[in-house]
């Protein structure tokens, strides 16, 4: 009965997700659909909430949904269902130390959902059988089924007026299966799909073991094997490790004068693309950190935290490190002067997120080299940081931002508008301008940019956006509430008024 119960369950929260999502986008009927499945949770005393991780996600969750509606978002929406998967890890597994330990019950959890979907419906009791034996039995009308088909088109072939017969009746299924939406089943399929992922939860044997042994602090390990784990060996490791770093730090040390000098203090723009400057450039410093990184958890990853010699090894470390953060810095920089003089992109943005997890993640290497830390705390406080930053980035409707200050600072920075006139549609408040200021600014640009590659004109601009506002207009108007969010309602409104203003035509 209670197996009964749980699928019912499942198909409930189905049919709901199937009326809330068929054909429409995410909006009101995201928040409407993880508030029952959190309310749920509260009522049958599944939801953890004397655990941090579990408070942690739940707020997540809560704040993602709604600013997928207030800023209309794909990040939103990206970050809220990040926040949703790892959750249900958590629902698995409360007490876990990390959450890289829910994110992987949540994926051995996606990966057993179709067997135990199957499973639960199969092993349901009716009239004293399980579903199963009568899917089964299902089977032996398949070749009666394939036979009678056979025979059909034999004699549909051999007498017209049988021919006639079966055409009328092939003609009105055609008709049902025309007038019928299928998109409404795979909605279904998805909503089943969802809802056994997020109720009908199983965690890893494995993956809870493995949390339960892992530890933010090393221990020393005293197992002592000729060769390998002697005193000799770790001296040996300590000087090589020392030897390495010097030479990196000196390497490290010109690469960052240079950037000072030149990026920092004295950059000079020339009229030149910068996008080599920048992504070419960042990636490689990027590429760089990281493997940085890597190189000092290499050597602080076992006993040679416990040798009293590795002194002159940690001091070289935390200079790294340093010089690693300064090398951060003129990513930072170098991004600025691109925003500066080509204004703002989603990937100029992400290199801003990108670069303060860098900042956050070689903070924590110095906490873990200075305070013998392992690599399970550097894992668990990363992830952590990770979350809450796509959190708080997920509040912002970056698209906005974009298109207001590109156009606010077109005087000085290159103002793309074959990049602009593809950002949503509740930006297009901020994206429609008159001719008139398109050919004032186009000016600026001419003078400013000349560039010999050719980009869109002000006139080319100005009807796609002309078109779009329309189009907008009268997809906004047959939405139905569920996909109501808050730009798009304000873009609306605003949008309406100004064609009503400008002679455009209402029907």
């Amino acid at each position: 009965m209670k197996k009964v119960k749980k699928i019912t369950i499942v198909f409930l929260f189905a049919i709901i997700f199937t009326l809330l999502f068929h054909r429409q986008a995410p909006g009101i009927n995201l928040l409407i659909f993880e508030f029952l499945f959190l309310y749920r949770l509260v009522v049958t005393k599944e939801f953890p909430v004397d655990k941090k991780y579990s408070r942690l996600l739940g707020f997540g969750l809560i704040w993602t949904s709604l600013f997928t509606i207030i800023t209309n978002s794909c990040f939103s929406f990206n970050v809220n269902l990040l926040v949703l998967f790892i959750f249900t890890g958590v629902l698995i597994y409360p007490d876990a130390k990390s959450l890289a330990t829910s994110l992987s019950l949540s994926i051995t959890n996606l990966v057993n959902a179709v067997f135990r979907l199957w499973s639960s419906i199969t092993g349901i009791d009716l009239n004293g059988r399980k579903t199963e034996f009568y899917i089964l039995r299902a089977r032996i009308f398949l070749i009666p089924a394939i036979i009678i088909i056979f025979f059909i088109i034999i004699y549909k072939e051999s007498n017209p007026l049988f021919d006639n017969m079966v055409y009328r009746i092939v003609k009105e299924i055609k008709y049902i299966f025309n007038e019928f939406d299928f998109l409404i089943i795979l909605t279904f399929l998805i909503g089943i799909f969802i809802s056994g992922f997020l109720l009908l939860r199983t965690g890893d044997s494995q993956v809870i073991d493995a949390d339960l042994h892992s530890d933010d602090q090393l221990t020393r390990n005293k197992k002592v094997k000729s060769g390998i784990f002697s005193m000799t060996a770790l001296k040996e490791e300590s000087h090589a490790g020392i030897f390495l770093l010097t030479i990196l730090n000196l390497l490290l040390l010109l690469l960052n004068v240079m950037d000072i000098r030149f990026v920092w203090l004295n950059f000079r723009w020339e009229g030149q693309y910068l996008k080599q400057f920048v992504y070419e450039g960042t990636y490689l410093l990027i590429l760089s950190i990281l493997i940085s990184i890597a190189i000092v958890l290499w050597f602080f990853r076992g006993n040679l935290n416990f040798y009293s010699g590795n002194r002159w090894l940690r001091y070289m470390s935390y200079i790294w490190i340093t010089q690693n953060l300064v090398l951060a810095l003129s990513v930072g920089i170098r991004n600025y002067w691109y925003i500066y003089y080509f204004a703002l992109a989603y990937k100029r943005i992400g290199v801003i997120i990108f670069l303060v997890l860098t900042v956050y993640g070689l903070f924590s290497v110095f906490i873990k080299v200075y305070g013998k830390k392992s690599v399970f705390y550097l894992i668990r406080t990363n992830i952590v940081s990770l979350l809450v930053t796509l959190m708080i980035s997920a509040a912002i409707d970056w698209s906005t931002v974009i298109a207001r200050y590109n156009f606010n600072h077109a005087h000085r920075s290159f103002l793309h508008l074959d990049y602009l006139s593809t950002l949503p549609d509740h930006t297009l408040p901020h994206l429609d301008k008159s001719l008139p200021e398109l050919h004032r600014i186009d000016a600026i640009q001419k003078y400013k940019f000349p560039f010999e590659q050719i980009y869109m004109t002000p006139e080319n601009y100005h009807n796609i956006i002309s078109e779009r506002k329309i189009k907008f207009r009268k997809e906004w108007e047959s939405k139905s509430f569920l996909s109501w969010n808050l730009p798009e309602y304000l873009a609306y409104r605003k949008l309406k008024r100004n064609m009503m203003t400008e002679g455009f035509p209402q029907d």
